[in-house]
């Protein structure tokens, strides 16, 4: 039963999510106003607003002006949806569940505006930083000093890359970016986050040039791998941590 609520939720925050990321984009409100066909600016209706169904029914497509939707949306919808499955069997209906789910929201927002539109928003991470802030503190119970030297060093970290690169590796938002997730996830956290994202970053990098869809000066939204490890970190963090110190110590 818990299940089936948990995926009715995740079904329902990841189509508001959609709307949170279209509307940023385009400037407007999420919270006031009907939901609309971008192309058309058709209404939608009840039916049209399924989250994943819709997509599947009307084959993609605009039920008014026959334009493709964007996979974004069913994808979107599905990761959240497998995202708060994970962390309620991680966590059971427990405060770290809600706090994580929260986090997680966050993170998925900022993982597909930068995959789109290369930004980290400080409309997203400024709230995210204080909801993190407050989830740490009061919820998960974690000192304050821990969270900001992490989220500070985190932050000292990209600002060096900033300078050093003079703006050319990385930008302002992945300052804030990891700010976020020192808070999010503390010393030992950060450290394996950083570590995994730079590794998806690199793979997929050399992924997109060998392929010829990139070339090795291109930019690449690294805000999206630091959320997506961030997540992964939250999930699995502990089991990551525990196997590296046993194959650490097979080796010695």
């Amino acid at each position: 039963m818990y299940i089936i609520l948990v995926i009715f939720l995740g079904l329902a925050a990841g189509s508001f999510l959609n709307v949170v990321i279209y509307r940023l984009h385009v400037g407007k409100n999420f919270l006031k106003g009907r939901s609309y066909c971008p192309y058309c600016k058709h209404p939608l209706n009840a039916a049209d607003l399924v989250p994943i169904f819709s997509f599947i029914l009307l084959k993609g497509k605009c039920r008014y002006c026959q334009k493709k939707i964007s996979w974004q949306y069913p994808l979107v919808e599905f990761s959240t949806v497998l995202i708060y499955l994970l962390l309620y069997l991680k966590f059971g209906l427990s405060q770290e569940f809600i706090v994580y789910l929260i986090y997680s929201s966050f993170l998925i927002i900022i993982f597909v505006f930068d995959l789109k539109y290369y930004l980290i928003l400080d409309k997203v991470t400024f709230p995210a930083i204080v909801v993190a802030l407050i989830g740490g503190l009061f919820f998960l119970k974690i000192p304050f000093f821990s969270m900001f030297w992490a989220a500070l060093g985190a932050a000292a970290f990209f600002f060096l890359q900033l300078v050093i690169s003079k703006g050319k590796w990385i930008g302002g938002g992945d300052i804030r970016m990891g700010f976020l997730i020192g808070i999010m996830l503390g010393w030992k956290g950060l450290i394996m986050a950083l570590a995994l994202a730079y590794f998806i970053g690199a793979f997929v990098g050399i992924i997109l040039v060998l392929t010829k869809a990139k070339k090795m000066n291109s930019e690449i939204p690294f805000g999206t791998f630091l959320s997506l490890a961030t997540v992964v970190i939250i999930l699995y963090g502990q089991e990551i941590f525990n196997w590296y110190w046993y194959k650490l110590l097979s080796l010695g």
